[in-house]
C-alpha cells in the first residue's frame, strides 16, 4: 500500500513539473489574447495535481500511523512476574481493615522500561499513574513523566513503547521523577497489571531515591485469575478486550494506567459479589492465586 502511493505521489509531482514546463512553454509563444487562457487552464492542473499530491501524503501518514496502533496493539504483553517477597502482606494492614474496599483511595500505576531485567541493569523510561477515589478515575489527578536512563535505550524496546533516545534526552534522572511519585501516591493503595514487575523497578531504587515504597499493592492480573480461574489468558490486552474497554496508547505508562484503572473499577464490582469487601480480604485473594497460576501455565 504505502510503496503504491509513494509511486503515485512520485507521478504526481512529475506530472505538476511536466505542466510547469509546457506552462513556460506556452507562454513563450503565446499571443497576448492567448496568455489568459493558458495560464487559467494551467493553473487549474498545477491546483488539481497539488490537491492529489496532498491527499496522496495524507493517505500514507494515516497509514503509517494505524500500521503502527495495530502493531502495538499487538505485540505480546510482558511476562508474568512473581516475587513473594513483594506480595507479602503488609504489616500496616489494621489502617485499611475496617473500612470498605471502594472507599479507599488508589493510585494505578504502570512503567515502561528499558528491558525485562530489573536486576541486571534495565532502568525506568517513564513512569505514569492515574488516581481512583470513590471507585471513579480523577482526571485531575494524573502523573506522567518520561526519565532518562542514563543509556542509549534498546532498539528491541523502543518496538514496544515508542520512547527514543532523543525523547529522554532532556529529561530527569529516576531518583527525581521518583521522588516526585511518592509525593504524588502519597498513602493511597498502589495497583498493577502484574504487579511485581512495576514493583521490583521501584524497590531497586530506594536506595538511590532516599525514599520507601512500603505501600500496600494490589496486582489486577491475580484478580484476574481470581475472578475468571477457568480463563487462561490473564494479560491486560485480553481482560481489557473481555471487557470491551478500548486501551488508548497501548504500551505507553498512562494508556495501560488508566486501561488498568478500569479494569480495576470493573473488578472491584464483581469482587464486592463473591464477599470480597475489605483490603484483608482482596490481598489473601489475589495472593492465594499465585500458585494456582503457577499450575497453571504448566498445562
Amino acid at each position: 500500500m504505502l510503496i503504491s502511493i509513494s509511486a503515485s505521489a512520485f507521478i504526481a509531482l512529475c506530472l505538476l513539473s511536466f505542466a510547469g514546463w509546457k506552462l513556460v512553454y506556452a507562454l513563450e509563444y503565446a499571443t497576448k489574447n492567448q496568455i489568459a487562457g493558458i495560464v487559467i487552464t494551467y493553473g487549474i492542473v498545477v491546483l488539481l495535481s497539488v490537491a492529489a499530491l496532498v491527499v496522496l501524503v495524507m493517505l500514507g501518514l494515516n497509514r503509517t500511523l494505524s500500521a503502527r496502533e495495530y502493531d502495538l496493539q499487538n505485540l505480546p504483553d510482558r511476562p508474568e512476574f512473581y516475587d513473594y517477597d513483594l506480595l507479602n502482606l503488609p504489616h500496616h494492614l489494621e489502617e485499611f481493615d475496617k473500612r470498605n474496599l471502594k472507599s479507599l483511595t488508589f493510585t494505578v500505576f504502570d512503567t515502561e522500561t528499558t528491558g525485562l531485567r530489573p536486576s541486571q541493569g534495565d532502568e525506568i523510561i517513564q513512569i505514569a499513574g492515574v488516581r481512583v477515589e470513590d471507585g471513579v478515575i480523577k482526571d485531575s489527578k494524573v502523573f506522567d513523566k518520561l526519565v532518562n536512563p542514563g543509556f542509549s535505550i534498546p532498539k528491541a524496546s523502543i518496538r514496544f513503547h515508542g520512547i527514543t533516545d532523543e525523547m529522554v534526552s532532556d529529561q530527569p534522572k529516576i531518583d527525581q521523577v521518583l521522588r516526585e511519585f511518592r509525593d504524588f501516591i502519597g498513602d493511597s493503595i498502589l495497583v498493577a497489571h502484574n504487579a511485581a514487575f512495576d514493583i521490583k523497578f521501584l524497590k531497586l531504587k530506594e536506595q538511590e531515591s532516599n525514599i520507601k515504597f512500603e505501600h500496600v499493592v494490589l496486582d489486577t492480573l491475580l484478580f484476574s485469575v481470581f475472578l475468571d480461574r477457568e480463563i487462561s489468558e490473564h494479560t491486560l490486552s485480553a481482560i481489557a478486550n473481555r471487557l470491551k474497554i478500548e486501551i488508548e496508547g497501548r504500551h505507553t505508562a498512562l494508556g495501560d494506567s488508566i486501561a488498568t484503572a478500569k479494569i480495576f473499577i470493573d473488578m472491584l464490582d464483581r469482587l464486592e459479589i463473591r464477599g470480597i469487601t475489605t483490603l484483608d480480604q482482596a490481598l489473601r485473594a489475589s495472593n492465594s492465586m499465585v500458585s494456582v497460576r503457577k499450575l497453571q501455565k504448566q498445562f
